[in-house]
């Protein structure tokens, strides 16, 4: 390695490079575990370094920590925090299943940082100890899943949640605008009774709301915190008020009621929390893919199609077939949804492979339980921004569809009975007959009944 310092663990001596501010135990994870692209999510690493914070400001407070080790540290931790570490955070999802790794990650460089700002030199100054300092009062077992927690949350309340109910918003301004248009309702994909365009999209309005509910009530889950149950659950080598005073301090620096989980033996083996809310994101990702279908069967065509809505024409849609444009936004959604599906099962399998004192999986539900919040909030985002805004009504395909419909004949049922409607369906199907042709021949009602009984906006 050129630019490279000794750094040692308990392993002994390792070649660490001197550009970065890791030390052993981070470059034996880069070594032992290159493995594919995926790492740490960033705003996992932001969590887990508030979660850091908390835990030295509560060991300063308790005495634990000298002031001399306590400042560098925290300005340590806050440069992380601002994000101009971020270079520094470079391993692999694919690991060891406790997140022990990222933990040491990122002790080594609070430590290293830390003994920077005091003057030191890396690799030969050893002001501060990742473990014994850092580390003071904690592990890997109840930091990553207390971390987990956090960042979940924080990406729920912040993102997630705005950005479902500017959707929701846009989607209500639409259900107004079509509010008066009268168009084919559809069931089993085939014609059926008729309702408005604004009816249709008020659905969609109830379904987002719905999931948003269940986002919403499943959150709470979160706010229980495994820090202070260290190795197993039992709070061995730490302060016996640390979990409690380093919630309240993670609530103080989020502004989001933590407690302290009161059964920290669940809290490190169980992942039960993440898997009620994930559950409540796959809802939404369930109510995103039936809109998105929709949206893209209705704006189908735009010759050829269902064309009865037109969407925003934002890029080039074929590389062979000039002015085609397609419905991309409609195909992202829809694919995010199913990856979200896919992250549900996942984090299932995962969450219930825990063995007796701890859950082995964290990485794994970590990383997709993120990746759905950020993927179902940047594609909702897109979706909102560059398709449903720009959505419009074809009113005259919707209207000729409405006039060819044959589901019409329902506003007859009542009057002349269901098999004799029937057979005035079918007839008019089968000789091509406008609905009101096969009605009159039938004899079974005059011009007038038909156009008395059979009038659209009377059956919405």
């Amino acid at each position: 390695m050129e630019n490279s310092r000794i750094e040692r663990d308990s392993f002994g001596a390792i070649e660490v490079s001197g550009d970065h501010l890791w030390g052993a135990q981070t470059q034996r994870s880069l070594k032992q575990f290159d493995i594919s692209t995926e790492t740490m999510p960033a705003e996992f690493i932001q969590a887990l370094a508030l979660v850091k914070k908390a835990c030295l400001l509560v060991n300063m407070e308790l005495g634990l920590l000298p002031q001399e080790m306590y400042e560098p540290l925290l300005l340590a931790v806050d440069e992380v925090l601002s994000g101009e570490l971020n270079d520094e955070f470079p391993l692999s999802i694919w690991q060891t299943g406790s997140g022990t790794q990222t933990n040491m990650n990122m002790n080594e460089v609070l430590a290293n940082r830390a003994i920077q700002l005091m003057g030191g030199e890396l690799g030969k100054d050893h002001f501060l100890h990742p473990n014994d300092d850092v580390n003071l009062g904690q592990s890997s077992n109840d930091v990553i899943p207390t971390a987990m927690h956090v960042a979940g949350l924080s990406k729920l309340k912040k993102e997630l949640l705005p950005t479902l109910e500017a959707l929701i918003e846009a989607l209500e301004v639409k259900d107004a605008q079509f509010s008066g248009i009268i168009k084919v309702g559809r069931t089993h994909l085939q014609d059926a009774v008729p309702l408005t365009l604004g009816q249709e999209f008020s659905g969609y309005v109830a379904q987002l709301k719905l999931a948003h509910k269940a986002i919403a009530l499943s959150m709470p889950q979160l706010y229980e915190l495994a820090i202070g149950g260290t190795a197993v659950g039992t709070g061995i080598n730490t302060h016996p008020q640390f979990g409690e005073r380093v919630s309240k301090e993670i609530q103080r620096l989020t502004d989001i009621p933590f407690v302290s989980a009161p059964n920290k033996f669940a809290a490190l083996s169980g992942h039960e929390p993440i898997v009620f809310v994930h559950g409540a994101l796959k809802t939404l990702a369930v109510a995103l893919m039936k809109i998105s279908s929709d949206i893209r069967w209705m704006s189908s065509g735009p010759r050829s199609g269902l064309g009865e809505i037109t969407i925003p024409q934002n890029e080039p849609g074929s590389s062979i077939m000039p002015g085609k444009v397609n419905p991309t936004q409609c195909e992202a959604l829809s694919m995010i949804c199913y990856q979200v599906m896919g992250n549900d099962v996942t984090i299932g399998l995962a969450a219930s492979s825990g063995n007796f004192e701890l859950n082995v999986f964290k990485p794994l539900i970590l990383h997709n339980f993120l990746q759905s919040i950020r993927i179902l909030g940047d594609g909702m985002k897109s979706f909102e921004l560059y398709c449903v805004r720009g959505i419009e009504a074809n009113v005259a395909n919707i209207e000729e569809f409405m006039t060819r419909s044959l589901m019409l004949v329902t506003a007859l049922s009542p009057h002349i009975g269901y098999d004799r409607s029937a057979m005035i369906a079918k007839s008019a199907y089968q000789q091509n007959l406008s609905l009101r042709e096969a009605a009159i021949a039938s004899g079974h009602l005059t011009e007038l009944e038909f156009d008395t009984w059979v009038v659209p906006r009377n059956l919405i």
